[in-house]
């Protein structure tokens, strides 16, 4: 299946609004984590119950709840029911090819957007979709499968009494789509250093490896900008957000993350023009080296026409050729054949044609 569409054929003519799975499952069993805290305490639990989810809602701490795992039709029918969640936010969440988007609803604002992350082991891109819901007092985000990206932030909650227990989901959710966009910054940095590489290599031979190297990062670039442009469109419009669910002092961070999001698209447009620049220089050492080629093979005929002449001369079949018969004519020939072709090495030399 192509990494830009992932559209079943049983999906078409399905009601936009129907709790149904829409992706290609990644993992084998629904794993739902929650954390639950304030200032003062943080605590960590499992969710395996609809009790479970129903005492997190009723928390007056700040809580998280992370969802690994989309294809659960009764859980996300739950957690619509204990959350307030309409069912068309759902549908958006179940389906992981949709383009990164945010809507306010009644009881919160729904967000998802595309989390790139680098395989080193397979030296490979990898995509997963997030939603986020960001409501009061508590924030639900789903992902495809489980990872680890998000550890860091796990970390300042356990670690740091500081802003992000106290500023609310909306903070928490830009936590979490800043992870997201330093992950493009860093995975663009890897592909940077590459190219920029690539184009020493470009200088110093411009062997056929390197035009295929040029294919596969422009495939890789083109796959970054086709998730990170929609998102820098969803972030703009968060920003631009007035909502009960942001607070005004979020606001700031917000647009810092707008600006990330800018760094990121300017540097796959960057690094995209420079690309098409290799693939030019590319082409213009592949037609210099050809034309040195050329050239060389056209002095070398050059100079071989007019002692082949000489040798088709003394080739022909005629009794009456006086050189023939001179003593000294086979040494002759060979000095005037190798006059010749120095004089016009000489010559070739003098007009700078070699």
């Amino acid at each position: 299946m192509s990494r830009y569409i992932e559209k079943k054929k049983e999906d078409i003519g399905l009601s936009p609004y129907a709790l149904v799975f829409r992706g290609k499952k990644k993992t084998d069993k629904i794993v739902l984590k929650a954390m639950d805290f304030n200032l003062e305490d943080v605590s960590e639990l499992e969710v395996s119950t609809s009790d479970d989810l129903v005492a997190l809602k009723k928390s007056k701490k700040l809580s998280w709840l992370n969802v690994d795992g989309l294809d659960n039709v009764e859980l996300m029918e739950n957690l619509a029911k204990v959350f307030k969640i309409e069912h068309n936010i759902l549908s958006d969440v179940m389906n992981p090819s949709a383009r990164p988007k945010m809507q306010e609803y009644e009881n919160g604002i729904f967000v998802t957007i595309k989390m790139v992350q680098y395989d080193e082991a397979n030296d490979n891109l990898t995509v997963e979709n997030l939603s986020l819901i960001v409501a009061n007092n508590t924030l639900i985000s789903f992902q495809e499968k489980p990872g680890l990206v998000f550890e860091p932030v796990r970390e300042r909650i356990r670690k740091h009494k500081n802003k992000i227990r106290t500023s609310g989901s909306d903070y928490l959710a830009f936590a979490l789509l800043d992870v997201v966009v330093d992950n493009y910054i860093y995975i663009i940095g890897i592909l940077g250093e590459k190219i920029e590489n690539l184009e020493e290599d470009m200088t110093n031979d411009p062997r056929k490896e390197l035009l295929d190297d040029i294919n596969i990062f422009k495939r890789e670039l083109n796959f970054l900008r086709k998730n990170i442009k929609p998102a820098r469109e969803m972030i703009m419009n968060l920003v631009k957000m007035e909502s009960e669910f942001i607070q005004d002092e979020n606001h700031i961070h917000f647009r810092e993350l707008q600006d990330n999001i800018n760094e990121a698209s300017e540097l796959t447009d960057s690094y995209r023009e420079i690309l098409y620049d290799q693939l030019n220089i590319y082409h213009s050492s592949m037609s210099t080296k050809l034309n040195e080629i050329m050239r060389v093979l056209t002095i070398i005929s050059v100079i071989f026409i007019p002692i082949t002449f000489i040798v088709g001369v003394y080739g022909t079949n005629f009794e009456n050729v006086p050189e023939l018969h001179w003593h000294y004519g086979y040494f002759i020939m060979w000095a005037v054949m190798v006059f010749t072709t120095l004089g016009m090495l000489w010559f070739f030399k003098r007009k700078k044609w070699f």
